[in-house]
């Protein structure tokens, strides 16, 4: 049978195309025992705002210059939550569903009581697939016992899901070792974040690349048709 899987480290509120990702597979594999890397998705999205875009970060503890996996990353500052939520407050209130999703979002977030960054991230992508219907399952790397690196790591992964198909985000078609994968029997393919359709969203211009709360405020209900399930 055919099974799908993808492959990629957890990240705070993601974009819609992560979600997209998720949707377009049969299990999606959180790579949290990957290297954490500070400003990047990891811990940190944008948001809009009437003064352009607005970045949410939570404040992390970094271990200096020794290699730190996003799984051993603690959180620095237990009242970012609180932060976060009052500045999604003030800028989403006017989104035409906001007060549809006020209380599922204000429980989210003031009832976040992890102190570790990767079990946040899943909390909240979670709780957003629900919100969209998606019904992928969502497992940790680690629960595969994998241990090789780089694209031997990802074939090792895909053998022990019962994988038959990988897809990759666009970046990595770069420096995938697609031969790796054709020796494994597991074929590779590539999503694009092309084409995505406009939705009604606060503060012009368009802006695409912002957490997926912005279309869920936005579209509500419908949010799920500017979804491409790539």
């Amino acid at each position: 049978m055919k099974k799908v899987v993808a492959a990629v480290q957890s990240s705070y509120i993601p974009w819609k195309g992560y979600f997209d990702l998720i949707r377009a597979v049969d299990e999606f594999i959180l790579l949290d025992d990957a290297q954490f890397t500070k400003r990047d998705w990891r811990s940190r999205n944008r948001i809009k705002t009437p003064h352009g875009l607005l970045w949410l970060t939570i404040p992390v503890k970094v271990k200096g210059r020794f290699r730190q996996r996003i799984c051993d990353t603690e959180i620095n500052d237990p009242s970012w939550k609180e932060r976060h939520w009052k500045t999604i407050r003030h800028n989403h209130a006017q989104a035409q569903y906001f007060a549809t999703y006020h209380s599922f979002f204000e429980e989210l977030y003031l009832g976040t009581t992890a102190q570790c960054l990767s079990q946040v991230n899943y909390r909240f992508v979670r709780a957003v697939c629900d919100l969209l219907g998606i019904r992928t399952r969502l497992v940790w790397s680690w629960d595969y016992g994998a241990v090789s690196s780089g694209t031997r790591r990802l074939v090792e992964l895909c053998l022990r899901a019962g994988a038959s198909e990988y897809l990759s985000g666009p970046r990595a078609r770069s420096y995938l070792d697609e031969g790796a994968f054709r020796a494994a029997g597991i074929r590779v393919r590539y999503a694009s974040y092309d084409g995505y359709p406009e939705y009604k969203q606060l503060f012009p211009p368009f802006e695409h690349a912002v957490s997926v709360l912005d279309l869920i405020f936005n579209e509500g209900p419908d949010a799920v048709r500017y979804l491409k399930c790539l």
